[in-house]
């Protein structure tokens, strides 16, 4: 079973003088020499190094007390998620599936050894805890296969589990007093492969330029949704608290955008690859709805008095919730293996790489992305107006639950334009979400009832008593009432929420 880290820490610059005086720091009651431990990784990635692009590493080290398989994930600068695994003689299954999303079908191979000798100190507190270890280490770099080396020495300071990221930065003025400067390279990884790499210059991944034309914006927007399922596949695969949301949030969002902006890209090209995000966000909602679901109607139960509670109501509700294992179900890991899973995230690099723009594309921003808001908004608009002429039932609560949709897709067509249409897009997106959760409150009262009928009438075939399921029903309905209410006040201070686009 592979264990999960939070590593922060920080790199720096060094020479031969070796480490800085520490004792003085704010905090340390002591420095304690922990000798020098000799450390030799092979670090994997593809031939044309998809992961490093990613800055995602996954290395085998021998030595130290951490020996084994590392798999690290980016969370922000100097902080990074560490999966270990035991050392074995090839890449753990585990951690092949986790990097699935980046490599897709291309082969992980040995890349490059990097051999360090690491002088460890600890800097403890009063009562002996540790706050920080601190290394120097002297590094050496072989690119496999090429005869390239390189060579270097380089301080790192890591944060003990559990402590407080402030004091890195007491430890950091300490260095830069004693004239050590932060290292220009992000990991020893990325600053082997640099100072090894071929003469022949490596591609680089290309930045994009900012946006100038409609086109440009809508790209921008979709990249940032296919790279968030990229790096969520693997915070998928292990359980992530809200990561399935995440990830099919994001689904949804390049899905609407195909849908918002025909005028900009064909959508002979993209109908395909939405009708695979629609599948894919399917897939992802189906242990995620019921587990929403589950929550509120745990948090309703646990507000009736117990003298009104009547059978076994939360025994019956977790059973029809089901169990959850602590990691992503067979059948999730089993479509986040497919070929169609991966196929799709093929087609949507492809679409990124080159996108079937059309006219409008190339033409001014402002305009074109304006028009496309407003006509999003539109739909809005005539669903909830015809929503507010219908009377309490399935036809309004049908109504209602499109109009939700057709906001949610305004909210982030109006994302994508926020760069281009600056306040005006904000507020419109504030509006937005505010409708979204209102008309969402709804829908969830209508799928909770649907639900308590069910289970009201499983209990009673049980001979079990239905009055608690009833209870919880009238009250679900009180909360479809109170939205209904209110929707005529929030509709009439909002409808012309485009004007100022």
């Amino acid at each position: 079973m592979a264990d999960t880290k939070r590593e922060i820490e920080r790199k720096y610059e060094s020479d031969e003088s070796g480490l800085p005086d520490l004792t003085g720091v704010a905090g340390v009651a002591a420095v304690i020499d922990k000798g020098v431990a000799h450390l030799d990784a092979t670090y994997y990635d593809t031939e044309d190094e998809r992961l490093a692009a990613s800055s995602v590493t996954l290395r085998r080290r021998t030595g130290g007390s951490d020996e084994g398989w590392h798999l690290k994930f980016p969370v922000a600068p100097g902080v990074r998620d560490e999966i270990q695994a035991p050392l074995s003689g090839i890449v753990p299954g585990s951690f092949t599936g986790l990097v699935r999303s980046r490599v897709r079908d291309a082969e992980l191979l040995p890349l490059v050894r990097l051999r360090s000798d690491r002088d460890v100190r600890h800097l403890v507190d009063a009562d002996g805890l540790l706050l920080a270890e601190v290394s120097l280490d002297t590094v050496r770099a072989e690119r496999l296969g090429t005869g390239k080396s390189a060579e270097w020495t380089e301080i790192e300071v890591e944060l003990a589990d559990g402590g407080d990221p402030a004091f890195l930065d007491t430890v950091d003025k300490r260095l830069r007093k004693a004239g050590v400067r932060p290292s220009k390279a992000a990991s020893k990884l990325a600053r082997a492969l640099a100072e090894t790499a071929p003469k022949k210059k490596r591609p680089k991944e290309r930045t994009p330029e900012a946006p100038v034309t409609a086109g440009d914006h809508v790209l921008a927007y979709l990249r940032t949704q296919r790279d968030a399922i990229v790096a969520l596949d693997p915070a998928v695969r292990r359980d992530v608290e809200d990561s399935v949301h995440s990830m099919r949030v994001a689904t949804r969002r390049m899905r609407s955008t195909f849908k918002s902006f025909p005028k900009i890209l064909d959508r002979e090209a993209t109908d395909p690859i939405a009708d695979e995000l629609k599948w894919l966000a399917g897939e992802l909602g189906v242990a995620r709805d019921r587990e929403v679901l589950h929550q509120r109607l745990s948090a309703a139960l646990d507000e009736v008095p117990p003298a009104l509670v009547s059978g076994p109501v939360a025994e019956r509700l977790n059973r029809w919730a089901g169990e959850r294992p602590g990691k992503a179900s067979g059948h999730l890991i089993g479509i986040l293996d497919s070929h169609r899973y991966l196929a799709l995230l093929d087609a949507l690099d492809g679409v990124l790489t080159d996108p079937p723009l059309l006219k409008a594309a190339g033409k001014n921003p402002g305009k074109v992305l304006g028009k496309a808001v407003r006509k999003d908004f539109g739909k809005v608009s005539a669903l909830v107006e015809q929503a507010l002429e219908l009377d309490p039932g399935t036809d309004r609560d049908t109504t209602i639950h499109d109009a939700r949709k057709k906001t949610k897709r305004t909210r982030y067509a109006a994302e994508a334009a926020k760069p281009a249409l600056g306040a005006s897009a904000k507020s419109l997106i504030k509006t937005m979400k505010a409708l979204q959760n209102l008309l969402g409150e709804h829908q969830d009262s209508v799928m909770a009832r649907q639900t308590l009928r069910e289970l009201s009438a499983v209990a009673h075939a049980a001979g079990e008593s239905a009055f608690t399921y009833g209870l919880l029903y009238g009250r679900e309905e009180q909360r479809a009432t109170a939205v209904e209410a209110e929707l005529p006040g929030f509709w009439a201070g909002n409808k012309d929420a485009t004007d100022a686009l």
